[in-house]
């Protein structure tokens, strides 16, 4: 069963860089999409990103939302059975815990998803 670590996250003056990563052990990490989330304290939970797998036809397409399209950047690295979100130009209303996600084998990055880890505080402040 997949268990996805998240880390890299941390506190960081507006403007400023992170990258967070997402790992797994499992042998069909590399299969599945992966998907991040963010949620901050009141609001409700937002997708942030999402990575296809590096195989065809879906080719590591990429996708992101609107609020961080630009600024934020999702790769993965098979070898490391390892995903990546740098997330550049940070500000306060990028504050939240990330977490990391998959999807359904061979759906992409369509919901549902699932085997969340356990998530990383990202604070952006001055």
């Amino acid at each position: 069963q997949l268990k996805l670590v998240e880390s890299g996250g941390g506190l960081v003056q507006p403007g400023g860089s992170l990258r967070l990563s997402c790992v797994d052990a499992g042998s069909t990490f590399n299969y599945l999409a992966i998907v991040w989330f963010r949620q901050a304290p009141g609001k409700e939970r937002e997708r942030v990103s999402c990575i296809e797998p590096n195989i065809s036809p879906r080719n590591g397409t990429t996708s992101y939302a609107a609020s961080v399209k630009g600024r934020f950047s999702i790769s993965r690295d098979n070898a490391k059975n390892s995903v990546y979100l740098q997330m550049n130009s940070l500000k306060p209303e990028d504050t939240g815990v990330y977490y990391c996600g998959t999807a359904v084998l061979g759906a992409g990055c369509r919901p549902p998803f699932g085997s969340w880890g356990q998530g990383t505080q990202v604070t952006v402040s001055s």
